[in-house]
């Protein structure tokens, strides 16, 4: 669930630039859902699906100014399995409310572990907030994993250094192939680094050893010798849409079956009627791909990453 369509970075794999950002931010601004009509949505879609696991995205979801209510009202409802995907840029701030609040989980984007890298993937300062942030995270109780998107030419680099940071903190990591979608929806092929080439790179260094796949996993998984476990989400290489068993839900209440439709399926006002939300959920599960993910112009800051 996207709670909001801006972020504070601009990540070369998801905003194309500083227009696009500003655009974005005025656009939320004026149309994003208030706390009332996004716990209303997830109470719906909650009574119609019984929901195993709600995450919340953005944009980055710590510029959600009601993100706490949201978390609580969501745990009142039986969700038990809540997470939060973030950049991390204001963890250190909003933790220990998050915490309060009933949150356990939380996915940290991390990119890179040095500040150079740092800025030329994500065009922004400020790699040791985020590293607070994450330290900040546990100190309270929370479980905290890492994500990496990996890019030619950019950051590949960085995949043994961020998997020594993580398997120093305690940390499980996932990284990831880049995705087709947004402005790279025509050319990510510019910058895919697939799965194999970063088992290579790590298997330099580690004795690895695969682990099996849980049912609608978005990542495969390998263990250390030394015990330490990472993923890799191959959305190109090793595709999981054939038991995928997700929907997501946009900032302005439309829902998606598929990262690969750009059509949004309006639910807001479905809300209320169950036959009409049926349908509509039906509508969505139609998008999903048979064999493998094919991508969508429409930016992952909008449908939620």
């Amino acid at each position: 669930m996207s709670l909001i369509n801006t972020c504070n970075l601009g990540c070369v794999y998801c905003a194309c630039g500083q227009d696009e950002m500003r655009e974005s931010y005025i656009l939320q601004q004026s149309q994003a859902l208030p706390a009332e009509k996004m716990l209303s949505i997830i109470g719906r879609l909650h009574q119609q699906l019984d929901l195993q696991t709600l995450r919340l995205t953005g944009g980055e979801p710590l510029l959600y100014r009601d993100l706490a209510t949201i978390v609580n009202g969501a745990l009142q409802f039986g969700i038990e399995d809540l997470a939060l995907t973030t950049n991390g840029v204001l963890l250190e701030q909003q933790a220990e409310t998050l915490r309060k609040a009933g949150l356990k989980s939380i996915n940290v984007s991390l990119d890179a572990i040095d500040e150079a890298t740092f800025f030329k993937i994500s065009r922004r300062r400020g790699l040791d907030k985020i590293l607070r942030g994450i330290d900040k995270a546990q100190e309270c109780g929370i479980e905290v994993k890492l994500n990496t998107v990996v890019m030619r030419g950019i950051n590949e680099h960085q995949v043994l250094p961020l998997l020594d940071h993580a398997s120093g903190k305690n940390l499980k990591i996932r990284f990831l192939e880049v995705m087709a979608m947004g402005h790279l929806h025509e050319n990510s092929k510019d910058y895919f680094f697939s799965q194999q080439e970063i088992l290579s790179i790590i298997e330099t260094r580690h004795s690895i050893a695969r682990l099996p796949r849980k049912i609608a996993a978005t990542a495969n998984y390998w263990q250390t010798a030394k015990g330490h476990i990472f993923g890799i989400i191959a959305n190109e290489t090793a595709p999981f849409c054939g038991d995928c068993n997700r929907l997501r839900l946009d900032s302005f209440g439309n829902i998606y079956g598929c990262l690969s439709s750009n059509t949004p399926i309006p639910i807001g006002g479905a809300a209320a009627d169950s036959a009409e939300l049926t349908g509509k959920l039906e509508q969505a599960m139609l998008q999903k791909q048979i064999f493998k993910f094919t991508g969508s112009d429409l930016s992952m800051m909008h449908i939620g990453g």
